[in-house]
Parts: structure tokens; sequence; C-alpha cells
């Protein structure tokens, strides 16, 4: 495994890959690998020739009250965990290779970013696309990684990808879930015990209400109480949010049909957990 820190390096040895008619594919990260990254890279590997990854905490994307510094590093278990599953290249540049100055230009997004968590963190995917039409022009993938389990990251990356003719292929990958039904996240570690066992109710509403639809329902607002209910009766956490969109533009559903999102964040004492599921009506 290749582990390079420069852009001009990156930039230089992806292109000779290209050359080689390689097809290349990329799993853009913050580092602190867990399960649902490594899930991204095997797929990543069986559909490329080469695999590209990138570690690079971006303060573009923390807002004044979430702290970049205490961010969880470590970049040599990291790095194991790359090699172990097959990455080729590493990226790890430092933000002062990122930033070396102040960008003159940034993203801001328009859409998709004011519902959902997207909603209490202003800038924050501005932060998101900036990074990754850098990260994009470096690396020069021709495919990209990212997993549902931030849906609307998702989304905001297809938007990206269109919008500025990348030609580059989004490939969203299923949210990794326990045997129970639990969204695998590093938080889930914060629950009680009493907690843990509740916490799967949350896939579980998300299940009965896509069956609900599949009987016929078409309200959305009957699906979002029906979802609510199951939770609060069946839970001690607090609902964020229960909502439902056309996906991936996060727009208003006037009906139920297409494409479509329910999405939901549940606070527990000491662990906000969120899931979601995406389907056709």
């Amino acid at each position: 495994m290749k582990v390079i820190t420069s852009i001009q390096e990156m930039q230089q040895y992806m292109k000779s890959l290209k050359l080689e008619g390689k097809t290349i594919g990329f799993v853009p990260t913050m580092g602190y690998l867990h399960e649902g990254h490594l899930t991204l890279i095997n797929k990543a590997r069986s559909e490329n020739d080469v695999l590209a990854v990138s570690i690079f905490v971006n303060p573009l994307q923390f807002g004044p009250n979430e702290d970049f510094d205490s961010y969880p590093r470590d970049f040599e278990s990291d790095r194991k965990l790359a090699e172990n599953n097959g990455v080729d290249v590493l990226f790890h540049p430092s933000t002062e290779e990122m930033y070396p100055t102040k960008m003159s230009l940034t993203a801001v997004v328009h859409s998709r970013i004011n519902v959902l968590c997207g909603r209490q963190r202003n800038g924050h995917f501005d932060g998101v696309a900036t990074v990754l039409v850098k990260l994009f022009n470096i690396v020069q993938p021709d495919r990209a990684y990212f997993g549902l389990k931030d849906a609307q990251q998702v989304a905001v990356v297809d938007g990206l990808i269109t919008d500025f003719n990348f030609p580059i292929t989004l490939v969203p990958v299923a949210i990794v879930r326990e045997e129970d039904g639990l969204a695998k996240s590093s938080r889930n570690v914060n629950l009680t015990p009493q907690e843990r066992l509740e916490s799967t109710k949350l896939y579980e509403s998300l299940q009965m209400a896509k069956r609900e639809i599949e009987k016929g329902q078409r309200n959305p607002k009957v699906i979002e109480e029906l979802i609510k209910k199951h939770i609060t009766g069946h839970t001690s956490g607090v609902i964020d949010y229960v909502e439902m969109y056309r996906y991936p533009e996060l727009d208003e559903l006037s009906e139920l049909k297409g494409r479509i999102i329910i999405a939901l964040a549940v606070k527990f004492t000491k662990a906000r957990l969120i899931d979601n599921i995406t389907f056709d009506v």
C-alpha cells in the first residue's frame, strides 16, 4: 500500500494510473476507521482496479460548537486497517497541505440541506462540498463510495457530482446493521443496556412504516405518526425528528410516489441515533 501526503504527488500518481487504463474507486473518510468504512472499502475493492482512500479531518465542516481538535484520530490503526483490507493508495494530507492559504472560493450548497440533521448544522455541507471538490480533483476517481447511514450527505454528493459535471459514478452503500437491526455506529457504545434493547425499535418502526405504505397508505403524516407512536411507546428516547421526503432531492412529498426516504433521529441519555430507509413506491 502506498501512503501519500502531498497533493501534487497524489495527482501525478493517480494520473499515471488513469493513463494505464486503470479504474479507480475512492472512499473519502475522516479516519478513525470502523466497520462502516470497511464495508465501503470492500465494495470499492471489488469493483475497481485501484482503491484509493483518503484520511483527512476537514476543518471546514465543523461548526462553532463542534470541536475540530478533539475529533478522534488514530492514523497508525487506520493505516493497518487500510492495508489489511486491500487499499492501494492512502491519501493522508495535513490541514496545511489542503488549505495552505485562506480559501478565495468555496462551495455553497443551496438545496437538500435545510431538513433532517442539516437543519441544525449551518454551513456543514458547504464544508463537505468544498473538500470533496478538492478531493475529486486530486484523486480523479471513476467511482466514489458513500454510506447511506448519512443519506443526506449522499444526497448532497449526488447534487455536487451532477451540478459540477464530475465524471464520477456515485455508489451509495447500504447501512450496516447489527443482527437485531440497529444501524451500526460508534455512538452505540454510549447506550445503557436498557437503551440498547430499546434501540431496535427505531429500525422496527421504519419497517412498520414501509409495510403500511406497501398496503396502500399514502398519507405521509399518518406514516410519520405511526413511527412516532411506536418509538414513544417502546423506548425512553426523545424523538428529534421523523421525516419523509422525495429522494435524493429531499423535497417535500405532496404524494407518496417515486423514490422516498423515511428518516429519524432519537436522543437517548448519552447517544443520538439516526436511521433511515429509502425505497420506491
